[in-house]
């Protein structure tokens, strides 16, 4: 099962559904990871009842960080803001479908991190203790 999970991540690595920018956008965040160098922007556009219409992610990184931030922006469209700030390590986790060791799971993590940055739109200290 775990092989069927990497072949996803690399896919996803490999052809992305939705990298890119938006613009307009209603919202926007970029972080880092630096012990390994990782970086992702979020960028997502909502209707009038703050419901994901569109999200996309660019930035560069390692294939379980890039795997996730597609994963995870095509997951959060339809899904309400409310919603999707209930989205959690658990989800993602399912999502990319393999265990992690440590450093891993930071590079899975970063894209959650910034698309609750952004969805909150508060600074990176406040986001290290959602």
């Amino acid at each position: 099962m775990d092989d069927l999970y990497r072949e996803q991540i690399i896919d996803r690595f490999k052809n992305p559904r939705s990298r890119g920018m938006l613009d307009p956008h209603d919202f926007t965040y970029e972080d880092d990871n630096p012990l390994c160098g990782d970086r992702i922007r979020i960028d997502v556009r909502v209707d009038a009842d703050n419901r994901v219409t569109a999200a996309a992610f660019s930035g560069q990184g390692c294939a379980i960080a890039q795997a996730s931030a597609d994963l995870l922006t095509e997951f959060v469209v339809g899904k309400t803001l409310d919603e999707v700030k209930q989205i959690s390590k658990d989800d993602i986790l399912e999502m990319l479908g393999i265990e992690l060791g440590p450093v891993r799971l930071k590079c899975a993590l970063l894209s959650l991190k910034v698309l609750k940055a952004g969805v909150y739109g508060i600074d990176q200290l406040e986001v290290d203790l959602i």
